[in-house]
């Protein structure tokens, strides 16, 4: 296993990390197989685990809190904070109020009294970034937080995260967590720059692009109910969608240059994110042992020059295929209330 520093944090992490997003009643409700998961990822050398107080409602962090109880030195652990936890209107954003008690939260089910890496799962439009990092920093001055970071920020936020951290003398986010695979390469064009500017890590997230680059999706063959586009299978995840056709277009030539490669498809995926050089490692989230495995692989796998050229001419670079695949748009974009001046009273028509 490989390592590279987090960003400028000098923490070393395992170019794989587990992700546990798929641990709890959302995905594998056995904690005890979740358990055995996390250990044989320990066991490969992976030593960066990453979940959020979100995943299952809190239960992802108590299996993970509990499965390296014994071996917490081994670790770096990585959680985050923004989504809602309750229907109380405060229990969720990115306020100094929420951040506070959510740390504290996560540490309890954790299991822990530190978090090695504390991250903004998503931007907050309606805090101001001051107040975000203000509180963020205080945890690090407090001992629970040793480095802090955001996830799904888009380049202009991230550039401002540093600027206001600079600014007011708060602790830096050291890296970002964008989404990244073959089919959705948004994050090439503004992200990885801008991380690379300020010298800080990308952990990318869904590099199987939630299961399209396992195989497992054709138009010949439906994937079961527990597949994760499955369970979304909506709006704009529909598979008669556009962005969902033009994936079952271009899988055929991607297991052509996987098998010339002489790898699977989930080997040529994975190593994709890997050979990007502002990625420092790259998110695995296997439900199962038998995923796990299957994704170990890319350790001893390195793309040649060729083999990405010919991805480049599968997607561009750049270009993310589906609408559905951007985790982030500003809310002027999703809400159309926000597009439009409200009319002052007796305004001419």
């Amino acid at each position: 296993m490989e390592f590279e520093s987090l960003g400028r944090s000098g923490v070393m992490v395992s170019r794989l990390c587990l992700g546990a997003m798929s641990f709890g009643g959302a995905g594998n409700s056995d904690h005890n197989e979740c358990r055995k998961i996390v250990h044989r990822a320990l066991d490969a050398g992976i030593n960066f685990i990453d979940t959020a107080d979100i995943y299952s409602h809190g239960e992802s962090e108590e299996i993970i809190g509990k499965a390296i109880a014994d071996r917490r030195d081994e670790v770096v652990l990585a959680t985050k904070f923004f989504n809602p936890m309750s229907r109380d209107p405060n229990h969720r954003g990115a306020s100094r109020r929420w951040i506070v008690r959510a740390c504290e939260d996560s540490l309890r089910r954790l299991g822990t009294d530190y978090i090695d890496l504390y991250q903004v799962h998503r931007l907050d439009e309606a805090t101001d970034l001051d107040e975000t990092l203000g509180a963020m920093s205080d945890l690090v001055h407090d001992g629970k937080v040793r480095v802090v970071g955001t996830s799904t920020f888009p380049a202009e936020a991230i550039v401002e995260a540093q600027w206001v951290a600079a600014d007011h003398g708060h602790i830096k986010p050291r890296c970002e967590q964008p989404p990244y695979s073959i089919f959705v390469r948004g994050a090439e064009r503004d992200v990885f720059p801008t991380c690379q500017r300020y010298g800080m890590g990308a952990i990318v997230w869904s590099p199987l692009n939630g299961g399209w680059l396992t195989g497992k999706y054709r138009r010949d063959h439906q994937p079961g109910d527990h597949a994760r586009f499955s369970r979304l299978a909506t709006g704009s995840w529909r598979v008669d969608s556009y962005g969902a056709q033009r994936k079952l277009d271009l899988l055929d030539r991607l297991d052509g240059i996987a098998a010339e490669a002489g790898i699977d498809l989930i080997t040529l995926a994975l190593g994709f994110t890997l050979a990007h050089p502002a990625v420092t490692a790259t998110i695995i989230g296997p439900r199962t042992m038998d995923q796990l495995e299957s994704q170990l692989n890319v350790v001893d796998t390195v793309l040649s020059d060729d083999v990405l050229d010919l991805l480049d001419e599968v997607v561009a670079p750049g270009v993310t295929i589906a609408r559905a695949d951007i985790a982030y748009e500003p809310r002027a974009v999703r809400h159309k209330h926000l597009r439009r001046s409200p009319r002052r009273a007796g305004a001419r028509r």
